[in-house]
């Protein structure tokens, strides 16, 4: 028995050193709390090896301003061939463009791509990617893989969709009102209470966000109904899947319609007059999307004529919404200034993914989030 005994500790003390190297001092520890978040986070959809280190002389150099100096210690334990560079201006980041392998793309301005002769990485610090595909440097540069942030914003858009629709659907404005008034009166508000419980709610674009949100949806007794590009197979909870395509049939069927679908030239503008008026009379608008989604005139109109009983919105077209515009004074309309995602949820959410990225692109490994360029998300 004693062989048997001393190899398999020695098997397992190895196993365990080796572990150790690849997640740093924590170790085993290191795996289940950063990565396994980051890996229950990230995307292997197209997913592609960024960085072959074989063509790389010397450190991995990325370009931030989103790692702290604590977290670069543990990054350098982990990887200990990256090298980061935090802080730098614009000014600065351009100057020594060609330094970087990959960076933030806070840096990734159509100047720097132009100057960047060794990047092959630009992470995108959100979901949505729209501003980025338009830079003429980096679509057309097949070696510059795009990265995002998608699934990161999940539960904290999902809450504040919910909430901003229950602000309108519990009349909770009109009570707030009361409240600072001082003044214990039931009144009559403007709009009777509606009980989500027993109605259906739409979902266009059942990525990550939208999946959380129809996670929500059903947990109030809704009925749920959504959209999506892909054939993924969707939680039990959605009751019926439609292609892009499906959205005029299946806009009738939903008293609550969300946007949760990235900003490209087929989504933009899809909540036309036409998908207005074949919504259900009384029914909501949510938008945590992009505002160029909505054709703004056409629900300023369904909104007047009560074909909209409200709209709750995180983001405008035009955004920032102009001072005067007249969504601002229409009391069936919940506006919030493009915060959804804001949470400490989403600090840590994002932070995983970012250490997890730079981790496999210091390692020559296959990058989470990779985004199709042609598609846009």
């Amino acid at each position: 028995m004693k062989p048997f005994y001393y190899s398999t500790l020695l098997i397992c003390c190895n196993l365990f050193a080796f572990t150790a190297g690849l997640y740093g001092e924590e170790g085993v520890a290191e795996k289940s709390e950063s990565r396994m978040i980051a890996e229950g986070l990230g995307s292997l959809d197209h997913a592609v090896v960024a960085l072959k280190l074989a063509d790389v002389k010397g450190d991995v150099v990325y370009f931030t301003t989103a790692v702290s100096k604590e977290e670069e210690g543990n990054l350098k334990r982990i990887v200990p061939n990256l090298k980061l560079v935090r802080g730098l201006s614009q000014e600065e980041a351009l100057a020594r463009a060609s330094e970087a392998h990959g960076v933030d793309s806070r840096y990734a301005s159509a100047a720097f791509l132009n100057k960047a002769s060794n990047l092959v990485w630009v992470q995108v610090m959100s979901a949505g990617v729209d501003r980025y595909i338009k830079i003429a440097a980096l679509m057309e540069n097949d070696a510059v893989i795009l990265t995002n942030y998608r699934a990161v914003h999940g539960p904290a858009i999902a809450d504040h969709a919910m909430g901003m629709l229950l602000s309108l659907t519990r009349n909770l404005r009109y009570y707030s009102e009361k409240q600072n008034e001082g003044s214990w009166s039931r009144g009559r508000a403007p709009v009777n209470a509606v009980a989500l419980d027993g109605k259906t709610m739409l979902v266009v674009g059942l990525g990550g966000i939208g999946t959380e949100i129809a996670k929500r949806a059903d947990a109030f007794g809704m009925r749920v109904i959504g959209t999506r590009r892909s054939d993924k197979r969707s939680p039990e909870y959605i009751e019926k899947v439609g292609k892009p395509g499906d959205l005029m049939k299946m806009l009738p069927e939903a008293d609550v319609v969300v946007l949760a679908v990235p900003l490209t030239d087929e989504t933009e503008g899809m909540m036309s007059e036409a998908a207005f008026k074949v919504m259900k009379d009384g029914s909501y608008l949510v938008n945590i999307a992009r505002g160029k989604v909505v054709n703004t005139d056409a629900m300023m109109e369904a909104l007047k004529s009560g074909k909209l009983a409200g709209a709750c919105l995180d983001v405008t077209d035009p955004e920032p919404l102009t001072k005067g515009h007249a969504l601002w004074n229409m009391a069936n309309v919940i506006i919030t200034p493009h915060v959804a995602s804001r949470s400490s949820v989403t600090d840590d959410r994002r932070a995983a993914l970012l250490r997890e990225n730079l981790r496999r692109f210091a390692s020559g490994e296959r990058l989470l989030n990779v985004v199709n360029k042609k598609l846009g998300y």
